[in-house]
């Protein structure tokens, strides 16, 4: 009886301590979606309830980091927002909890792991993807304003591939066959820049499915070399 009895004991104390552990992850779970939720609403819109532009800049001055800065756009992938320049409660506890991050100050410190997580290549395809859907402020807009394309290609891609970038951003600019870029002629950006040999282009054949743009990217440069 003595056995029987210590048994259910031992099982009645690895429930109580289960219990306790349970309960009190689940009071810090709640404490850190209070102070989640308190920073959002510091730097949110009261009438709309939303972090607008105004509040992003607020943001951007307690991380010490310009508004222009990669790594906003890296946080806007974070947390997959939808609209430029607006971040929503439901966006804003998303990127945190994938940050492990509760206040500004472990924000700010969990921005250089952050950059490290987006250059990894196999998440870099997609947060340049994003970086241009980002930027489609229309409702069913699919193209991008040379101009802002510019901005980007040289905020996203100018640190890996200095040299094609600027290249890329002076065709860009001269040229006058395209007004604004697709999808499509923008990932053929990244592909063009991740494969092909520069300046030589000595791998680059015209004949595979490169979007036109490039095809006479290619060309304006040759002749530059010439």
């Amino acid at each position: 009886m003595r056995r029987c009895v210590s048994r259910k004991t031992g099982q009645t104390n690895s429930t109580e301590a289960t219990d306790l552990f349970r309960s009190a992850s689940s009071k810090a779970s709640s404490k850190e979606m209070e102070r989640t939720d308190n920073l959002f609403y510091s730097y949110a819109n009261k009438s709309s309830g939303l972090i607008d532009p105004e509040g992003i800049e607020s943001l951007c001055s307690d991380l010490e980091v310009n508004h222009t800065d990669v790594r906003i756009l890296m946080l806007a992938w974070k947390m997959k927002a939808e609209k430029q320049g607006y971040f929503t409660l439901e966006e804003w506890r998303r990127g945190l909890k994938g940050l492990r991050v509760d206040t500004i100050n472990k924000l700010k410190k969990a921005l250089p792991e952050l950059e490290k997580e987006v250059r990894r290549p196999s998440n870099f395809a997609e947060f340049y993807s994003y970086g241009f859907r980002y930027c489609l402020t229309e409702e069913k807009q699919k193209s991008v304003d040379i101009e802002s394309v510019c901005e980007l290609l040289d905020l996203v891609l100018g640190s890996q591939f200095r040299a094609q970038v600027d290249y890329l951003i002076e065709y860009l600019k001269v040229q006058t066959d395209y007004k604004v870029i697709n999808l499509d002629q923008w990932m053929g950006f990244y592909r063009f820049c991740n494969e092909i040999s520069f300046p030589d282009f000595s791998n680059y054949d015209p004949n595979l499915a490169w979007p036109l743009i490039l095809d006479n990217f290619v060309e304006w440069m040759k002749e530059k070399q010439t």
